[in-house]
């Protein structure tokens, strides 16, 4: 299940639809291919393709969200189960507005609040490849099952007001062509801000602190500003051209959970004058939410703790899984190999906050990028040929590796790893389907409707 778009955190609906071969007229064809592009650069694929048979864009995976899961939709041009029967007008409103051709609405798993500013071109040449470039799939996919009360999809349309925007992408002539590229990229097809912006308790962005960081489920997306501090002010154009086309940069950071698929299935096939645009906005971002001390890709260092420890009596626990799961790859000084990173300055330890470190042990790494697949093992449910360690294994390997060679001030506890492998903090509006919640609401809106009846009561007395 992908955490990635959890930070939009409420699911996707459910569009219907039809085949048609792709044109032979040039024109249509270019048309089609501009858009299979946008499709790569929104990353539709990375939800809408089948975790079971790879079929394009046919819907089934789920999404986890603190509601529940949500299941992506088949987007095929199937008559029966996707979106064949789809207007171009019709599909311009369920990625604007999140609203399909039924009126229901789509909930902002699907990051419509992203894609309405996308253009009326842009949007003509999605629609023009899905109808015309995606083979269709008559497999529906499995209906979404929230609980109560985030199954009533039209309660989306008071969140949509207060959160949403219809307003176009216009670039600003004060800026060059490429900076107003980037900003499309950035803040529309990659929609970057859904993971790096923080939500509020209603899980709507706060977009004064835009890219500062922001929960994704397991992971924290961290800050991307300018800061040269908490963000990557400090990372060169080539460091973080590199990163977007590969998901590794030595001594910096290392590609894991949502950003590994971001690269995996989007960002690495870009153009390079797309990722150098991306790169330029990101770089004049001005810096946000910044509140680090000491930059996450400077901390720590090398460490001979793991030799020394070896000729005491009572060794530290986390000593103990380092030693017999992390030291062979990662060497026992932590500065890695060739094929596996350094331990000090790396995002994931030297961060201020540990999740990123607590989900990287529990769920491991896979990213296919330029060419390689990268992989770690994950020790956690998914365990397979390593060891599958408790939460208190994790917190005490966790605590070794931050103490030695990462943030020394954090301190991972078994309650936090446990968070960490039930999906992450769980916001204050997923609550509202707990039952003792509900029945406290409800009691709350009686008494409220029972002292505005007495009060009606009271004045037709007078």
């Amino acid at each position: 299940m992908r955490p990635t778009s959890l930070a939009l955190i409420i699911g996707l609906s459910v569009f219907s639809g039809k085949t048609v071969q792709a044109a032979e007229n040039p024109s249509a064809s270019t048309i089609i291919e501009q858009g299979k592009y946008l499709s790569v650069a929104a990353d539709c694929g990375a939800c809408h393709n089948s975790p079971d048979s790879g079929a394009a864009m046919a819907g089934g995976y789920a999404i986890a969200s603190p509601m529940g899961n949500i299941i992506a939709s088949n987007i095929t041009p199937s008559v029966t189960a996707g979106i064949g029967k789809y207007t171009e007008q019709q599909f311009a409103r369920a990625v604007r507005e999140g609203i399909n051709a039924q009126g229901d609405h789509l909930y902002p798993a699907m990051p419509y609040t992203s894609y309405s500013k996308m253009t009326d071109s842009d949007i003509h040449a999605l629609y023009q490849y899905f109808m015309h470039g995606v083979a269709p799939v008559d497999t529906p996919a499995p209906a979404t099952r929230l609980p109560f009360p985030f199954s009533i999809r039209s309660s989306m349309a008071l969140w949509n007001m207060l959160f949403s925007s219809q307003q176009r992408f216009t670039p600003d002539s004060q800026k060059s062509a490429q900076l107003n590229r980037g900003d499309y990229l950035v803040n529309v097809l990659e929609h970057c801000d859904a993971c790096h912006t923080p939500r509020n308790f209603l899980m709507g962005q706060k977009n004064d602190l835009a890219l500062s960081g922001g929960q994704v489920g397991s992971w924290y997306a961290p800050n991307i500003t300018s800061d040269k501090t908490a963000g990557i002010g400090s990372w060169s154009d080539d460091q973080l051209f590199q990163y977007l086309k590969t998901g590794h940069v030595a001594g910096k950071a290392q590609a894991a959970g949502p950003m590994a698929e971001a690269i995996e299935n989007s960002l690495q096939h870009l153009s390079d004058d797309d990722l150098h645009a991306i790169v330029a906005w990101l770089k004049q971002v001005p810096a946000s939410g910044a509140t680090a001390t000491e930059s996450r890709f400077t901390q720590g260092a090398p460490s001979d703790s793991e030799a020394a420890m070896r000729a005491t009596d009572h060794p530290d626990a986390g000593w103990v899984v380092f030693s017999n799961s992390c030291a062979n790859c990662h060497q026992a000084n932590g500065e890695g190999s060739e094929f596996y990173p350094s331990l000090f300055h790396n995002s994931a330890t030297g961060a201020a906050q540990p999740d990123n470190l607590i989900a990287t042990i529990l769920f491991g790494v896979r990213r296919h990028a330029d060419g390689q697949y990268v992989a770690m093992p994950a020790f956690g449910p998914a365990a397979s040929f390593v060891d599958r360690l408790n939460d208190q294994q994790i917190a005490d390997v966790a605590n070794y590796v931050l103490k030695n060679y990462g943030n020394a001030s954090l301190t991972v506890t078994a309650d936090q790893v446990k968070t960490v492998r039930e999906g992450g903090p769980v916001p204050a509006i997923a609550y509202l389907s707990n039952p003792a919640v509900l029945a406290v609401g409800g009691l709350i809106v009686l008494v409220i409707l029972g002292l505005i009846l007495a009060a009606v009561r009271r004045r037709g007395k007078k």
